[in-house]
């Protein structure tokens, strides 16, 4: 392999067009090492080679129009760069970096900061986003754009990347994608999933962000052993989920957020299976918050306790007999267990007494989880004033959190 070396004396100096003519120069497949420096950006790779960074202070910066790298060939890899100042195009899509119809490419080891998009990945196929650091620019939030943003890619791997007060983390029509090990913080939607199917997301962090994960139109996803932790905003939700079938949330730790799961259970979705199984829910406002029907759901083996309410309905019909809700830990459930099996010997029943007030007038919420209405609650459940509902029943409750 060929290796091609730029430096400079003085790393504060800006590299005219020195790196375009460098690449334009380079046979494919070869590997160009830059030392400290600030190398001019909006550069084109149109050829497989690497791009890698010898030192801590490797900048590529743009001039403030467009993308500051456009990837148009299979087969590279940019490794310990800083790469920054992108246009501030919407429509235009400018980033730090833009890859289009390419595969096995590898983005790893750089810091992305002071660019509208991160990383636009459109048709990009079995390729590598390892260890990063993005953010955007630090405009408002809605005028701030994606980290990430995929768009009918698949298979692809983004893994052990801090990703940081931005807008959104998208994916749209992009299937088989693996995220592992990353860290969100700060940002609105954490991770927005589409129309995307058979993607895995496994050990991530999230922390102060307005919506964490939302998954809508999603197939065959799997969310396992994720912290999702501290949603905050007007919305304040840990995990949305709307239109999936075959979604596994299993062995998750959701904690202080203002409902940990919004399940938005569809009247047309017949068998739209969503299985949460082995999770600790626990210190939020609402644990499982159900707009429409309660269906279709498998719900075991899961820690739920220290909430404000554990579960809540807005709208829609009771619970459905299509569910499955067993060997949960519910510490309101007031019950014995007389034969030492580690079950309850009645079911865990949660009904909505007084917080029917609020679904019917939302500015009685403004009183939510206050002295009296707690007094009210309390009423309700020595003396009903108005029949109850019945929103969920799990049949045999565990005892003991374990």
């Amino acid at each position: 392999m060929r290796l091609f070396f730029l430096s400079l004396l003085f790393p504060t100096f800006l590299l005219a067009n020195l790196l375009q003519d460098t690449i334009d120069a380079t046979p494919p497949h070869a590997t160009i090492k830059l030392h400290d420096a600030i190398y001019k950006g909006n550069i084109y790779i149109n050829k497989p080679l690497t791009i890698e960074g010898l030192g801590k202070h490797v900048i590529i910066e743009g001039n403030g129009k467009r993308s500051v790298i456009f990837i148009k060939s299979s087969n590279v890899t940019l490794k310990n760069l800083h790469i920054t100042k992108s246009g501030m195009n919407m429509q235009s899509i400018d980033a730090a970096i833009s890859m289009e119809k390419v595969k096995n490419c590898e983005i790893s080891h750089c810091r992305i900061y002071d660019v509208l998009y991160g990383i636009d990945m459109n048709m990009v196929e079995n390729s590598s986003i390892i260890d990063n650091y993005i953010t955007t620019k630090k405009n408002d939030l809605p005028l701030r754009a994606n980290a990430l943003k995929l768009y009918y890619a698949n298979h692809n791997t983004i893994q052990d990347n801090t990703i940081e007060n931005v807008r959104d983390v998208t994916l749209n029509y992009s299937n088989h994608n693996l995220f592992k090990n990353n860290k969100f913080i700060g940002n609105r939607f954490a991770t927005h999933v589409s129309l995307s199917h058979d993607n895995t997301f496994k050990g991530n962090i999230y922390k102060y962000n307005s919506v964490a994960m939302m998954f809508m139109g999603a197939q065959n996803t799997k969310v396992i052993g994720n912290k999702i932790l501290s949603s905050n905003g007007a919305a304040g939700i840990g995990v949305m989920i709307g239109g999936v079938a075959n979604f596994m949330f299993q062995n998750n730790h959701v904690s202080f957020n203002a409902k940990a799961l919004y399940i938005q259970g569809q009247e047309k979705g017949k068998g739209m299976k969503r299985y949460i199984v082995g999770n600790e829910i626990s210190y939020n406002a609402e644990a499982l918050h159900f707009h429409a029907s309660i269906k279709d759901n498998i719900i075991t083996n899961n820690k739920i306790f220290s909430n404000i309410n554990d579960v809540v309905k807005d709208a829609g019909k009771n619970f459905e007999s299509s569910n499955v809700v067993e060997y949960n830990y519910w510490d309101r459930y007031a019950g014995f267990d007389r034969n030492g099996d580690g079950i309850g010997d009645k079911p865990f029943k949660a009904y909505q007494y007084a917080d029917q007030l609020w679904h019917y007038n939302h500015k009685v919420k403004f009183f939510y989880a206050s002295p009296v209405m707690t007094l009210l609650n309390f009423l309700s459940h020595l003396a009903p004033f108005i029949e109850p509902n019945l929103i969920m029943e799990d049949m045999k409750p565990l005892m003991k959190n374990k």
